[in-house]
C-alpha cells in the first residue's frame, strides 16, 4: 500500500518511468510518505544512511557506477543543506542526481514552526532544476505537479545531466498507507534533437506524425518567418497548419473566429499536434486542451518544456524551419529525401477529410474577414490600414502593441508581425518598435492603443529617432479590451479603476518631442490620415492619432464574430 499523498504518489510513479532503480533514503518524520513509497515500489531498491552529507556522496558513488540517475531523499530543515557539497560535485561531473527534500507546507516557514526554512531554491546554482510540488487537489494542481516533475527529470537525464532538485511540501497527517496502486501518468515526455528525426531507434515524432489521421501544426510566435508561400504547400494539403501574424511571413490563419463558430465540433480535434511559440488566441489554448487523446509535441529552441496544452508528449529542440522542411519532404515524397521516407514506416494515412474539413470553415471566415466593411471603429482603422499596407510598396516592418491591437492584427495582418509576446505585456511596446526602427532603413510601423502608447510615452524623448518610425494610436479613452470580459461589466469601477479611463491626447507629447502629428474622427480622416502615415517624407517621426468610441469599438467587434455563427 502507497501513501495516500498524491503528490508523493505522482513523484515515485514517474521515478520509475525516469528509470531511477536506486534510492539512498535519510531519517526523518515529513519524509516517511516518501520514504515509505520508495520502499514499497518494487522497482526502486533503497540504501539508508543516517548522515545527509555522506548520503549524498552515497549517492554520487552509486550513480558514478550505474551511469543512471540515483534518487536521495532528506526530511525538512537543514537535512537538505547538508547535501550541497556532493550536489555541487554531481553538478561538475555531469552526474544526475535526483535530490527529493519533504517540505512543510509554505504558510509555516519563519512562523518558529520546527524544521522549517525556505527549501526551494535551497542549492542554488548546483542544480539544473529545482522544482516545488504542490499539494494535488484537482485536475489542474495534478497536471502541474506531472509537469514539475517532467521538468526536473527531463533535466537529469537529458544529454548533459545534471543534480536536479524536487521539493515535496507535505501537511499532516503523513502516515496514512491506504492507496493500492501508484497513479498511471503516462509515458515520460521525451527530448530529442532534429538529428534524432533521422534516427529509427528514436523516432517518437516521425511515428506519430505518420500514425496520425488528424495532423495538426501550430505555428506560434518565432523569428524565423518561415511560412513563405509555396515552402510548405504539400504539408498543408496533408496536415491542418494554424498560424497567427507573430509566426508567419504570409499574414494569419482564422482559426479563432472558426473556434468560436464551431469549437464544440469535436470533428475539428486533431490526434496529433506539433506546436511551439506563443499564441494569442485563448480560445486555441482552450480547445486544444480537449484533445486528450492526441500526440502533442513541442518544438522549443532550447528544449525546455512548454506544456501549453497539458498534455504534450515530447520536446523536438529545434524551431520551425528544418522541421517543416522536413514533414513538407515527407509528404511530397521528395527524391532528395528517399533514403529514409517509405521504408521504415510505409505510406502516411488519408488526412484529407480532416484537412478539408478545417479549410473549409478557415475560407468561409476569411471571406467574411474580407468582405464585412465595419463602420468606423478600430476594427474599420486596422482593416483600411492593412489593406493600404499590402497593396504599397513600402518596405515595411510592423509592430503591433498587445491587448486589442494584436487581435486585431490576427484578422487582417497579411504580413509578419513583431510583437512583446513573451510576457503579454503593454509596458514597453512603444520602445521596442522605436528600438527597432533605430537599426533600420526601413519604416517601422507601431499599432498602439492608448493605454500602451501613454504608458510609454517616453519612448518619444530621445535624440534617436528618425523618420523611418511611424505610429498609428488607437485611441478610444481606455483599455476596451477590458469591455470583452465577461462580468466585469458588473463592476461599477470597471471603467474608472480597471480600464483605465481617460481623456489624454498625444498631440502635446508630439510636440515636445518634434514628431509629426494628425488626428482622424471619422472613416474620412482616418483613411487620409492613413495615406498621409504611409507616404509622407519626413526626417522625424510621425503619428496618427485616431479617436474612436469604446462602446462602439465592442459592439463592431462583437457583431464580426457573431456574424461568423449565423
Amino acid at each position: 500500500m502507497y501513501s495516500n499523498k498524491e503528490n508523493v504518489n505522482i513523484l515515485t510513479a514517474l521515478l520509475v518511468e525516469y528509470g531511477v532503480r536506486h534510492a539512498v533514503v535519510c531519517p526523518g518524520s515529513r519524509n516517511s510518505p516518501i520514504v515509505h513509497n520508495l520502499n514499497e515500489c518494487p522497482d526502486i531498491t533503497c540504501y539508508p544512511v543516517t548522515d545527509e552529507r555522506s548520503a549524498g556522496f552515497y549517492a554520487l558513488g552509486m550513480a558514478l557506477c550505474e551511469a543512471e540517475p540515483v534518487a536521495v531523499c532528506v526530511t525538512s530543515g537543514t537535512a537538505l543543506l547538508n547535501l550541497a557539497p556532493a550536489v555541487a560535485e554531481a553538478y561538475y561531473q555531469h552526474v544526475p542526481l535526483v535530490v527529493i527534500s519533504a517540505d512543510r507546507p509554505p504558510h509555516w516557514i519563519g512562523q518558529l514552526d520546527g524544521q522549517t526554512l525556505p527549501q526551494p531554491d535551497a542549492l542554488g546554482r548546483f542544480v539544473a532544476r529545482s522544482v516545488s510540488l504542490p499539494e494535488v487537489s484537482d485536475l489542474e494542481s495534478h497536471w502541474y505537479c506531472n509537469r514539475l516533475i517532467n521538468e526536473a527529470l527531463l533535466e537529469a537525464t537529458g544529454r548533459c545531466e545534471r543534480p536536479v532538485h524536487i521539493n515535496v511540501p507535505l501537511s499532516e497527517p503523513l502516515f496514512q498507507f491506504d492507496v493500492e496502486e501508484l497513479p498511471d501518468e503516462g509515458t515520460t515526455i521525451r527530448r530529442c534533437g532534429i538529428i534524432d528525426l533521422w534516427d529509427i531507434d528514436n523516432s517518437g515524432l516521425r511515428a506519430d506524425f505518420w500514425d496520425a489521421k488528424r495532423p495538426m501544426i501550430v505555428i506560434g510566435q518565432n523569428r524565423e518567418t518561415i511560412l513563405k508561400d509555396g515552402q510548405i504547400q504539400h504539408l498543408m494539403k496533408h496536415a491542418v497548419v494554424l498560424y497567427e501574424p507573430l509566426g508567419s511571413d504570409i499574414g494569419t490563419t482564422h482559426f479563432d473566429e472558426v473556434l468560436y463558430a464551431m469549437g464544440d465540433d469535436e470533428g475539428l480535434l486533431p490526434d496529433f499536434v506539433l506546436y511551439g511559440g506563443q499564441v494569442v488566441s485563448k480560445r486555441l489554448k482552450q480547445f486544444l486542451r480537449k484533445a486528450t487523446h492526441a500526440d502533442f509535441w513541442e518544438l522549443s529552441l532550447d528544449g525546455q518544456l512548454h506544456d501549453t496544452f497539458m498534455r504534450t508528449k515530447g520536446v523536438l529542440e529545434s524551431g520551425f524551419s528544418n522541421v517543416l522542411m522536413w514533414l513538407d519532404a515527407a509528404v511530397s515524397d521528395t527524391k532528395t529525401w528517399e533514403d529514409y521516407l517509405d521504408k521504415e514506416f510505409g505510406e502516411l494515412p488519408d488526412t484529407s477529410e480532416f484537412v478539408n474539413r478545417w479549410q473549409k470553415e478557415l475560407d468561409k471566415v476569411s471571406q467574411v474577414a474580407e468582405t464585412m466593411e465595419p463602420p468606423y471603429s478600430q476594427m474599420a482603422v486596422i482593416k483600411h490600414f492593412e489593406q493600404q499596407m499590402n497593396q504599397s510598396d513600402i518596405q515595411a516592418i510592423m509592430h503591433y502593441a498587445n491587448s486589442t491591437a494584436v487581435r486585431l492584427a490576427c484578422i487582417y495582418s497579411t504580413s509578419y508581425v513583431f510583437c512583446n509576446r513573451g510576457v503579454n505585456g503593454i509596458d514597453g511596446s512603444l520602445s521596442t518598435a522605436a528600438g527597432f526602427s533605430c537599426m533600420t532603413d526601413y519604416q517601422v510601423f507601431c499599432v498602439i492603443g492608448d493605454l500602451s502608447f501613454f504608458y510609454d510615452q517616453n519612448a518619444l524623448w530621445n535624440q534617436n529617432l528618425r523618420g523611418n518610425f511611424r505610429i498609428l494610436l488607437l485611441n478610444n479613452g481606455k483599455g476596451g479590451i477590458f469591455n470583452m470580459l465577461k462580468g466585469l461589466e458588473q463592476s461599477p469601477v470597471r471603467d474608472t479603476f480597471v480600464a483605465g479611463q481617460h481623456q489624454t491626447t498625444a498631440e502635446g507629447i508630439c510636440q515636445q518631442n518634434r514628431v509629426g502629428y494628425q488626428k482622424a474622427v471619422d472613416m474620412p480622416s482616418m483613411q487620409q490620415g492613413i495615406d498621409w502615415l504611409l507616404t509622407t517624407e519626413s526626417s522625424r517621426p510621425l503619428l496618427l492619432e485616431v479617436f474612436t468610441d469604446a462602446a462602439e469599438d465592442e459592439r463592431v467587434y462583437r457583431d464580426y464574430y457573431r456574424s461568423l455563427s449565423i
